[in-house]
Formats: C-alpha cells, structure tokens, sequence
C-alpha cells in the first residue's frame, strides 16, 4: 500500500456524500430542543482549552435520553482535515418538559492538525452542538446550533503547549 491517506475511505473524508447511518442516528420517543450554545472564551490563544455550555430541553410528553455530540470544524488549515471531527459526547436522560444545562471542555490537543507532527494552527473554527451529525437528514427532527471561534497566535507543535 502507497497511499495512506484516509480521503474517500472512511465517512469523514466523503466529501459531499452522507454516510448511510451516521454517528448518533436513531429515533426517540420524545423530542428535544438545543439552546443557548455559549463558547468561553470566543477568542482563544492557540494552547488554551474551550469551555462550551448548552441547554438540552425535552419538549415531548415523554422522560428520553440524548446522545449530546459536539463537532468541530476548521475554517482553513493547512493541512487537509475532515469536514467536521467529533470532539465530546454524552448520553443525557432528561424528564418530560424539563431541560438541563450542560458543559463540556474542548482541549487544545483536539485541534491539532498532522503535519509531519502534530501541531496547533491560529484561525477559525466552528463548534456544532446538536443531537446528530451537521447538515445529518434523519427523519427525527433534532436541530444543530453552531458558533464560531478564533484562535490566536503563531502555529506551533503540540508537544510545546
């Protein structure tokens, strides 16, 4: 084998194609609703960590479970990356009519692009929190929020964070 590259092979790197049955997918005897994404800091140096909040609602008539998933998406790297990378999840029982607010922490290290070594880049990125994958069509209606972020500073190898 000569070509190592994951492009075309796995879902992450399908381009415009939609896996058949994405991370998350599956039907719910209730239904919820995502609001308030907040994203701490919204401006970031390129070692430091992000702190990310979201209330999960259950607006149905009956107590469910939500598999919560975070992804995140880099505006411009200089490498190629896949469209969007799973970062956090977790599985939330929620009773009927009531919400919760959760919080979730996005390391520095989940950033870093392979090149040659891993390493962090300054630029902008997008959060997505939801309850299936970005622009995922299911037949369960779940909504995605989205939020955007920078990070400053000059590039440099994980190793020295």
């Amino acid at each position: 084998m000569e070509n190592y590259t994951m492009e075309g092979r796995t879902y992450r790197y399908y381009g415009q194609e939609a896996p058949l049955y994405p991370f998350g997918y599956g039907l719910s005897y209730t239904t919820f609703r995502y609001r308030d994404l907040v994203l701490s800091p919204p401006v970031l140096p390129v070692c430091a960590n992000l702190s990310v909040s979201v209330v999960l609602e259950n607006t149905g008539q009956r107590d469910g479970e939500e598999v919560v998933q975070l992804y995140l998406r880099w505006e411009h790297s200089s490498v190629p990356v896949p469209r969007w990378q799973l970062v956090a999840f977790r599985r939330v029982a929620v009773l009927a009519g009531r919400e919760v607010k959760l919080f979730f922490q996005v390391l520095a290290e989940q950033r870093a692009v392979w090149a040659q070594d891993w390493r962090l880049e300054p630029g902008t990125f997008t959060l997505f929190a939801g309850g299936q994958q970005p622009a995922q069509k299911t037949r369960a209606p779940s909504e995605v929020l989205s939020a955007r972020f920078s990070v400053t500073g000059t590039a440099r190898p994980l190793r020295t964070c």
